[in-house]
């Protein structure tokens, strides 16, 4: 007689698939690319990659360019993260009303969430141009043939990319915040009219306070995401002008598949990785967690 299967075996069977799934396609090349980035690998992909230890880490210390990508990169995060931190939640408080209609602007916020980043990035490329809409209506505003050069400047290139992160991210925080207002009970908006909150100031007294979590939650969810940009700067600037919006990943990118440095885009990787690692410890450890 067959021996019955051990219970405490049987949530392990209901995760083995995943689990073999996640080995295969996530940590194992994870594992790969940790190896990798201690070894000299990509010029010639027949040749086994040699051992260099510490080399590649050396080299990341003294280029130039990366530490102008890591600038670039904490520019980013610094500049959208406090915007999506605030902005949704203000947002989210508008749609939130009672009011008829409201469930359109709903749908209209959060429209550019469900909108692929090759189109959105073709189509605010097209805005940004020369004779783009942007440069058409400050024209007719100004009565002067304004050509700002958004993409093509030094200076306005990467704050152009941040623009069209911090338009498709909106809707999405939106929801999350949206989320936690539907769970702040009326009564406490009625005790506090009671008590002389109303309009803004009833938000300012109930809403900030209730919603510090979720809002540490899309700080942290943000500042991650705006850590990994990759797809607006490869379609709107391809790093350029300059490398003034080249970021982290992108040159990653770069690295691993235009200059053939494999192992070297491990290294800059595992920078990432630290730093990532880093943004989720402090959401596990610091945020509130009465979500």
């Amino acid at each position: 007689m067959m021996r019955s299967f051990p219970r405490w075996l049987t949530p392990y069977a209901f995760l083995a698939p995943a689990l073999l799934v996640l080995g295969l396609t996530v940590f194992w090349p994870a594992l790969q690319a940790f190896y990798l980035s201690f070894t000299e690998y990509g010029y010639d992909i027949t040749q086994p990659p040699l051992w260099v230890g510490w080399d590649n880490f050396v080299r990341l210390w003294e280029d130039e360019r990366f530490w102008q990508t890591l600038g670039n990169t904490l520019i980013y995060l610094v500049g959208v993260v406090p915007i999506l931190a605030i902005a949704p939640l203000l947002i989210a408080i508008l749609v939130n009303q009672k009011l008829k209609g409201m469930t359109w602007f709903r749908v209209a916020y959060y429209t550019p969430v469900v909108i692929s980043m090759v189109v959105a990035g073709i189509a605010w490329r097209w805005l940004y141009a020369e004779t783009g809409l942007f440069n058409q209506l400050l024209s007719q505003v100004t009565g002067h043939d304004i050509r700002i050069p958004w993409l093509t400047s030094p200076n306005l290139a990467l704050f152009s990319v941040m623009a069209v992160t911090v338009w498709k991210g909106l809707g999405y925080y939106m929801v999350i915040y949206i989320a936690g207002l539907q769970g702040i009970p009326e009564d406490l908006y009625e005790a506090a009219a009671i008590d002389g909150s109303e309009r803004w100031r009833k938000h300012w007294d109930i809403t900030l306070p209730l919603m510090k979590p979720y809002m540490f939650l899309v700080a942290v969810i943000s500042a991650i995401s705006a850590t990994k940009v990759f797809e607006e700067v490869y379609i709107m600037t391809q790093g350029g002008p300059r490398s003034s919006s080249k970021t982290v990943v992108y040159y990653v990118y770069e690295q691993a598949f235009v200059n053939l440095e494999m192992s070297y885009a491990c290294t800059i990787g595992l920078v990432i990785f630290v730093v990532i690692l880093a943004l989720s410890w402090i959401r596990l450890r610091i945020a509130p967690t009465e979500l």
